[in-house]
């Protein structure tokens, strides 16, 4: 508290410092174990993925937003995502995560953007129905969705193959769980995960409407 009885804002935290008290704070010790994983997010600038405003926020334990009704998932839960996933590399993986029509559009331009500055060139955005997938890209080997669905897509899971992972949080708008769904020569195996809230996914196998 300042000497006019404001509180001050808090100071600016180094963002390699930021990341790593994170990966051991918010991931580690929640009992994300895969190392690729803790290694990656110990490197990827979250910052350069937020509003200007909200840079100084980017190591905090929550989700923020993003603009348009948007947000960035919390820590936590991007690393469970991607420690379900069991990406070894060189995989081809789908990550379905914006909206629909005029705020896609906004975000997937804000996305170019910040992949570019952020140095990641072997990214491709596409503007779509998500919940419909790429299917011209198909198939997949991993396939990450960062909004809500009352089911699993099945144009998602189609789009799988043969032992690929498809990591999505299922349930009503207010509150869900992360479900991990492989594809076997058998049919669909299914694992729940860790309970999670997410903004819908709006599309034809999604939710209706915004």
């Amino acid at each position: 508290m300042n000497r006019l009885g404001r509180v001050a804002p808090p100071a600016p935290v180094d963002a390699a410092q930021g990341r790593a008290a994170m990966v051991e704070q918010q991931l580690r010790r929640r009992g994300i174990a895969d190392e690729r994983v803790l290694a990656a997010m110990g490197r990827v600038p979250r910052e350069l993925f937020l509003p200007e405003n909200l840079r100084r926020n980017a190591y905090e334990d929550g989700a923020l937003p993003i603009g348009s009704g948007q947000t960035i998932s919390q820590p936590f839960i991007v690393g469970t995502i991607c420690a379900l996933l069991e990406l070894s590399g060189g995989e081809r993986v789908l990550d379905v995560g914006t909206g629909s029509g005029y705020q896609a559009a906004v975000l997937a331009e804000r996305a170019r953007v910040a992949l570019a500055e952020a140095g990641y060139e072997r990214v491709e955005v596409l503007l779509g129905d998500g919940s419909l997938g790429v299917p011209k890209r198909a198939p997949f080997d991993a396939i990450a969705v960062a909004a809500a669905a009352p089911i699993v897509p099945p144009a998602l899971y189609e789009q799988l193959a043969e032992g690929g992972r498809l990591v999505v949080p299922r349930g009503s708008r207010w509150g869900q769980e992360l479900v991990l769904v492989v594809r076997t020569r058998e049919g669909p195996v299914e694992r729940a995960s860790v309970p999670c809230r997410f903004v819908p996914l709006v599309g034809v196998e999604g939710f209706a409407g915004g």
